[in-house]
């Protein structure tokens, strides 16, 4: 039976939708950093197509050490726009976003196999420039999270309470260049309808 961290970590990926605290590890990624829309940016397209790419070429490789299901895409994202005021605010202007795309790997990957599929995945596909991709490990430490159900243009709300939650529980909000707004795509919007997306909100925090 191959590995879903979705089922095997459910308290990183399966929260309830009434916030909570967690402390997250040390995780493994493949990262694409990129800038704008990602309902327009060609540079959000092809930032996902390479972290799928090569996520699927590791786990097709001989050098799989397990089977395992590819976890789901992930994003920390801030905004470039001093007059943000954050706490949930809308965002109008979506090409401000700056955006790190993930898909979390395995604890096997090291740097020589990624680099052995990033060579396979430019002999597949000789387009894709595999070199905007890093292998990285973040940690995200004491953060606060929720299951967001809806669409994305929805969240300000869901954020609000998130934040409120941390406040009320004697913690700061922590987001700062290094620790960003983060969620993790449990669905796919090509196939499921706005109103039942479901998204993980993971929010940065310290004592206060």
């Amino acid at each position: 039976m191959p590995i879903d961290f979705k089922k095997t970590e459910k308290h990183l990926y399966q929260p309830k939708t009434t916030p909570s605290i967690i402390d997250i590890p040390e995780i493994k990624f493949i990262a694409v950093d990129g800038k704008g829309d990602p309902n327009k940016s060609q540079e959000y397209a092809e930032a996902v197509e390479l972290l799928y790419g090569l996520s699927y070429a590791i786990k097709m490789s001989n050098k799989a050490t397990l089977e395992y299901v590819v976890p789901p895409l992930e994003g920390f994202w801030s905004i470039d726009d001093d007059d943000f005021r954050g706490g949930g605010a809308a965002i109008s202007d979506k090409s401000k976003f700056i955006w790190t795309m993930v898909i979390r790997q395995p604890d096997f990957v090291t740097t020589e196999i990624f680099e052995a599929a990033k060579a396979t995945l430019t002999k597949k596909k000789p387009s894709i420039d595999t070199s905007k991709a890093k292998l990285t490990t973040i940690t995200e430490g004491l953060c606060v999270q929720v299951m967001h159900i809806g669409s994305y243009d929805d969240e300000p709300a869901t954020i609000v309470a998130l934040d409120n939650f941390a406040i009320e529980n004697g913690y700061r909000i922590d987001i700062n260049e290094t620790r960003r707004h983060h969620e993790i795509y449990l669905s796919d919007p090509r196939r499921v309808a706005p109103e039942k997306l479901k998204t993980v909100i993971r929010h940065p925090i310290r004592l206060a």
